[in-house]
């Protein structure tokens, strides 16, 4: 590598850098909303911090479906702010606000059908009202969370990411003092319980919105393209080419949730010690994956910015920068994974026999935590240049056909052994499945964007061709 070759690869890691800080924080800052949630109202009782968990995870995958909807916005407003087209960058948020508009009620609604069978769903009847309630009120930021998606993705498109993190400290310590205030009815208001969690949860996602509303207006009237001048009325192709991009992001979601969900699931049915042991390993792997989710947003953006400017190498170098990039931090997730998996579990529990299962799978977890990072990665990559069908069949043949039957049959049934003997391998097994859909579908999501980055390059597409190769999926 000469060194120009070298200074230019210094300088582009540089730039993925100061773009995917600020978004792996944030990513963060969201995770810490969910927890601080939780340790609030933890003084009110198991009851409150069951329903509180509970009304989460109901709202949850409705709402990571209306979020993935709004991907689609990375590749178009990345696209068109590299081709410096501002006034297209302003018509697809535009058309993103729609979207939220529109889905949002939608959402709502099956979000409140939902609280009405939390009855049926088999937990304890002591967590139903209280878990209904929580949902009924945290459904009425669904609007505003959807908002601040499309505006967080049009921030990040344009390299406006570092208003986004402060945003995030905002949100937070609105959510903390509100849940001080409205749990325990300080200054006045009423004690509401796990509801006064909920309305605080909604008063920060207001805030958020409106906060990066107030950044975005900002920022384009110092650049001299006033936000709202020429707002764009809803444009059929356009919304259509949104929801083309996004649905495959969604549905890709709803699979790699669901399949996690299932896991969860099979390891509640070996055994309550499985089922803790496996919360804790996936909650040190769901922190450590925040910081590569951060990374494939800026990939993103950054493939996007330069197949906007006809320079599909670049597209190519930052898919390649932002994957080393996050290999190097799950590396390092591992490592400490490895090495003091026993001061790990000490975090959450004393428990002998919860500890022993920790420890193996907290080796698991730092194995499929880099092929983890290397299929979120270029899964944002991909979206940069507008590709995100494969992804989500990706994640169905990785999760759904390979890796939830291996981890059910090894849990369950283990291997044979001398032709007779069977070794069922508990919790373990389950993870091992997990780690081998992780590593299919790093390994197809590598093959393919190899392909077609490479086939881009050869082709030196030009502007106009970008829409065909996309189309050509």
């Amino acid at each position: 590598m000469t060194s120009g070759t070298q200074s230019l690869y210094r300088k582009e890691l540089a730039a993925m850098v100061r773009l995917a800080v600020p978004v792996a924080l944030a990513e963060l800052g969201w995770m810490l909303q969910g927890v601080v949630d939780v340790i609030m109202v933890g003084r009110l009782g198991p009851v409150a911090i069951g329903a509180v968990a509970l009304g989460n995870a109901l709202y949850y995958a409705p709402s990571l479906f209306g979020l993935g909807l709004l991907l689609g916005l990375d590749t178009v407003i990345a696209r068109s702010y590299g081709e410096r087209n501002f006034d297209a960058c302003h018509r697809w948020l535009a058309q993103g606000v729609y979207i939220a508009l529109a889905v949002s009620p939608l959402l709502m609604l099956l979000l409140f059908g939902i609280s009405g069978i939390a009855a049926k769903l088999g937990v304890s009847p002591e967590l139903v009202a209280p878990a209904a309630g929580y949902l009924r009120v945290l459904l009425w930021g669904t609007l505003p969370l959807l908002l601040y998606a499309a505006l967080r993705r049009y921030l990040q498109a344009v390299g406006q990411v570092r208003v986004i993190t402060l945003t995030f400290v905002f949100a937070n310590l609105t959510n903390w003092g509100a849940n001080y205030v409205l749990i325990n009815g300080k200054l006045g208001f009423p004690a509401m319980g796990v509801r006064g969690s909920a309305l605080s949860t909604v008063l920060s996602r207001l805030l958020m919105a409106a906060m990066l509303l107030g950044f975005a207006w900002a920022h384009e009237r110092r650049r001299g393209h006033p936000l709202f001048a020429h707002w764009a009325a809803p444009h059929l192709r356009h919304l259509r080419e949104l929801l083309r991009l996004g649905m495959p992001s969604a549905v890709q979601l709803l699979l790699e949730v669901g399949a996690f969900a299932v896991a969860t699931v099979m390891a509640g049915h070996i055994s309550a010690d499985a089922l803790a042991a496996h919360q804790i390993a996936l909650n040190y792997a769901a922190m450590a994956y925040m910081v590569p989710l951060g990374i494939s947003s800026a990939a993103a953006v950054s493939v996007g910015h330069a197949l906007g400017a006809a320079d599909p190498a670049k597209a190519r170098r930052a898919g390649l920068l932002a994957l080393g990039l996050g290999i190097g931090f799950m590396v390092c997730a591992a490592a400490v994974f490895f090495s003091i998996p026993h001061a790990l579990t000490l975090v959450y529990t004393n428990d002998v026999r919860i500890a022993a299962l920790v420890r193996p799978l907290l080796v698991l977890a730092g194995l499929f935590a880099i092929f983890d990072a290397v299929q979120i990665i270029l899964t944002g990559a991909l979206r940069g240049m507008g590709l995100t069908r494969v992804p989500m069949f990706a994640n169905f043949v990785g999760y759904w056909l390979v890796g939830l039957p291996v981890g059910m049959v090894l849990a369950f049934h283990g291997l044979v052994r001398h032709r007779t003997a069977f070794s069922p391998y508990g919790v373990l097994g389950i993870w091992a499945g997990l780690t081998i859909a992780l590593v299919l579908i790093a390994c197809m999501l590598c093959a393919y964007w190899n392909s077609r980055s490479r086939r881009l390059i050869l082709r030196g597409v030009a502007k106009p061709q970008l829409h065909n190769e996309v189309a050509a999926q």
